[in-house]
């Protein structure tokens, strides 16, 4: 019901924001909670609530294209390595256990430092930082999946390196790819708030959520709720995805095991 809600205020933001977000109102700066202002004020007199809500779109956007883009290159990359092994398949693996050795903080900011602080950047960096995660788990999944008798006929049949792939393997293995592409957006959230408040996102006067964080840190003694208002959305936003991965998890695992006894 949390995502829902979310996902609601990203969809119609000017239906539900009681004002405008980028509206001055000075005499009203630094105001606490009121019947006007629901969750209070920042310091040029903008309502939270409504920049919290007109937020909501640029964050999941951005962490749903940047962990869907990051599946994507991981499933493909581990795909090619779990079906071809051999040499092939140990150079990728030492290239990805050698991305999985840097932070992915850190990574994610080398990458932004060289392609510029944008939102295109923060979703291509992000993409490039859950590759190598995506790649180990689907080449678990391949490997358990390759020595099956139905790719054996497929072979026999004569069919193409990339018909195996695409129609053979990739269906049997979409459970573990839909569970981690769940579990990355959640990630992929908190990397776009940080790179928001680092100030290497998207700039003034976009609502964003990192950002407002970070200019609110000047303000925190005499206005607490210009901080505590966004960092709360944050934190709604990544469990309630958190909980509805694990439970996605679960209710796959348990169609899996109900196919398996029929």
């Amino acid at each position: 019901m949390i995502v829902a809600m979310f996902v609601v205020f990203a969809l119609v933001p000017y239906q539900i924001a009681p004002h405008p977000p980028n509206r001055l109102d000075v005499a009203s700066r630094l105001q606490g909670p009121s019947a006007e202002y629901w969750l209070g004020t920042d310091n040029l007199g903008r309502d939270l609530l409504s920049r919290v809500i007109h937020g909501t779109r640029g964050v999941l956007v951005t962490s749903v294209v940047a962990a869907l883009l990051g599946v994507a290159w991981g499933s493909l990359v581990g795909l090619i390595s779990g079906y071809i092994g051999g040499w092939v398949d140990e150079v990728i693996m030492r290239l990805v256990d050698a991305l999985l050795a840097l932070p992915s903080i850190l990574l994610a900011l080398l990458l932004l430092a060289r392609l510029g602080a944008s939102r295109t950047s923060i979703i291509l960096g992000i993409g490039i930082v859950y590759t190598p995660t995506v790649a180990r788990v689907v080449r678990s999944a391949v490997l358990a999946v390759k020595s099956s008798e139905f790719i054996y006929a497929a072979r026999l049949r004569g069919e193409s390196t990339l018909y195996v792939l695409l129609r053979e393997i990739l269906p049997n293995i979409w459970s573990p790819i839909v569970v981690e592409a769940s579990v990355r957006t959640s990630y992929a959230i908190l990397l776009t708030a940080s790179f928001g408040f680092l100030g290497l996102g998207v700039q003034e006067p976009e609502p964003d959520w990192g950002l407002m964080v970070s200019r609110a840190r000047d303000y925190i003694q005499v206005s607490p709720w210009m901080a505590l208002i966004p960092v709360i959305a944050i934190s709604l936003l990544v469990v309630s995805l958190s909980v509805a991965a694990d439970g996605l998890r679960e209710r796959i695992a348990g169609t899996e095991l109900d196919t398996t006894s029929v």
